[in-house]
């Protein structure tokens, strides 16, 4: 098979610059050049990083890790998208070819009030974490893992539960959404254990305890734009929203507590 040739760029890149989470913070202006079409957006940066420390200038602080789309710990916007202008595609992901030699990039952080920014592109993303604190787990007994033939799960069961787990927490649903909405995020976690057996014993508990958490957080609400699945590189479904409202309202009716 014939691949295209790679070609290098030349480009503009407005990228915000914040030294603290209490210091105000603003766009600023870098050129760079020779930006291979074969590198990731994350290695465009490296590229900008280095020639800042050559020339005696902080390095632009974003996050990153695994750099294979897995982790969710990247996440950018870009030019108004979050992750950028590919669907399905973490930042990480994202390939230099999708831009054309002379293009202006505007790069931002997460802009949320749930995701207060640390510094530059990094955001504090904790806010999931106790989310998933207040509820996305079960309680089930150690020990020998049982043989998985005697828990039967219908097929389009299993197939719902493990569309909504592949969600990774990246935040693109809040950072992409007009208000801010974690819905989706939360949805897809209660969606994920409510579909399962062993999340039985916890299920009302748990969608009460993280939609309250998620409302204490400063997320804002939803309002079924649909922006949230568009930028979701795991492509979760804003069905897991309705069945969270189900499972909220069933919650809020029946439970005991």
């Amino acid at each position: 098979m014939n691949h295209a040739a790679s070609k290098n760029l030349n480009l503009t890149l407005k990228i915000w610059r914040q030294a603290g989470p209490k210091q105000a913070g603003g766009l600023k202006t870098y050129q760079v050049s020779g930006i291979s079409t074969d590198m990731s957006f994350l290695e465009m940066l490296d590229v900008l990083n280095e020639q800042l420390i050559a020339s005696g200038e902080e390095p632009v602080a974003f996050d990153h890790d695994c750099r294979e789309g897995i982790c969710g710990t990247c996440g950018v916007v870009i030019n108004g998208q979050a992750h950028g202008p590919d669907s399905g595609t973490t930042t990480c992901q994202l390939h230099m070819r999708r831009f054309k030699d002379g293009d202006t990039i505007v790069i931002e952080p997460w802009l949320a009030k749930a995701f207060p920014i640390v510094r530059d592109l990094i955001v504090d993303r904790s806010a999931f974490d106790r989310i998933i604190q207040a509820g996305g787990f079960v309680s089930v007994n150690t020990g020998n893992a049982p043989e998985a033939n005697t828990t039967l799960v219908p097929h389009h069961v299993q197939q719902d539960a493990m569309s909504a787990a592949a969600c990774i927490g990246c935040g693109a649903c809040v950072a992409s959404c007009k208000n801010a909405s974690a819905m989706l995020f939360v949805s897809a976690k209660v969606s994920h254990l409510a579909s399962i057996p062993q999340g039985q014993g916890e299920r009302s508990k748990r969608v009460l305890n993280m939609v309250a958490t998620m409302d204490a957080e400063h997320f804002g609400n939803c309002t079924n734009t649909g922006e949230c699945e568009a930028a979701c590189p795991a492509k979760i479904n804003l069905t897991n929203i309705a069945q969270l409202n189900r499972e909220y309202l069933k919650a809020s009716l029946f439970s005991k507590e």
